[in-house]
């Protein structure tokens, strides 16, 4: 039985976006994951293809991820070669949206694989047997692993959000000394 690509591509293009998107951080390069994860789709036929895709868009997202690792590394190098430059002033909301961003990160990045990988998949819409079948987890599991999941990545960004604040007051703190 043949795949009806055109069907599943409406039906699930966006939601597999999001997802890459909560992987790679960066909207442009996620949608180009999404593209080539229908590509491969493809030559395929899977029994399901909804999970498959989001199977497939997983590991092309790991594969992304290890080569900005090594992009970064390299960048790390030139740029300690190169003289800095100030900054561009932005706007105070701004910033405040960029900590906000990079603190949702690092929450993120602090749980563990499963635990990320199931509220990925669940805000990507996948149903519960979906995930499931993604992570390897008994359908009735999946609740309970979401609900915990949440309850991490809410402490986690209590934390950050903690450990920023403690940090600021250091530096204050530091400079209303002299």
């Amino acid at each position: 039985m043949s795949t009806d690509w055109t069907g599943v591509y409406r039906a699930t293009f966006p939601e597999l976006v999001r997802y890459l998107y909560r992987k790679v951080w960066d909207r442009d390069r996620a949608e180009e994951l999404a593209q080539e994860t229908f590509v491969r789709g493809l030559a395929e036929t899977p029994e399901n293809p909804r999970a498959w895709l989001f199977a497939v868009a997983g590991n092309l997202a790991r594969d992304e991820v290890r080569k900005v690792v090594r992009r970064k590394k390299h960048l790390a190098l030139v740029a300690a070669e190169t003289p800095e430059r100030d900054p561009e002033p932005d706007l105070e909301a701004q910033m405040e949206r960029r900590e906000q961003l990079a603190r949702a990160r690092e929450a993120l990045a602090s749980l563990a694989d499963r635990d990320r990988e199931v509220l990925l998949l669940w805000d990507a819409g996948l149903s519960y047997g979906e995930i499931a079948e993604q992570s390897g987890l008994s359908p009735g599991a999946v609740g309970t692993t979401l609900a915990r999941a949440r309850r991490r990545l809410a402490e986690a960004y209590r934390s950050q959000e903690h450990s920023n604040d403690d940090d600021r007051n250091d530096e204050e703190t530091h400079v209303a000394r002299g």
